[in-house]
C-alpha cells in the first residue's frame, strides 16, 4: 500500500498540471478573442455596441472554462474520493 504522504503528493502535483494546462486553453483563447475584437473595432468604429456586446459573452463562456478547470482541482485537492480508497 503507497505511503499517505506520497499519494497526497502526487494528488498536488497532478492537480497543479492540470491548473496550468486547464487554464491555458482559455488564455490563448482569451487573448486571441480580445485581438480580433480591436481588429474589429479598428475596421468599424461604429459597430462598437455590438462587437463589445459580443466580446463581454464569448469572453464569459471562455472564462467558464477555465472555471470549470479550477472546481475539479479542487475536488481532487480537497474531496479526492481515491483518498477513502487508500485510507481502508
Amino acid at each position: 500500500m503507497p505511503d499517505l504522504s506520497t499519494f497526497t503528493l502526487a494528488s498536488t502535483v497532478v492537480a497543479i498540471l492540470g491548473i496550468s494546462f486547464g487554464v491555458l486553453g482559455p488564455a490563448i483563447a482569451m487573448g486571441w478573442a480580445i485581438s480580433r475584437a480591436l481588429e474589429a473595432l479598428s475596421r468599424q468604429p461604429e459597430a462598437e455596441r455590438s462587437i463589445m456586446r459580443t466580446l463581454f459573452i464569448g469572453l464569459a463562456m471562455i472564462e467558464s472554462l477555465a472555471i470549470y478547470v479550477l472546481v475539479i482541482v479542487l475536488i481532487v485537492l480537497f474531496r479526492n474520493p481515491l483518498l477513502e480508497y487508500l485510507l481502508q
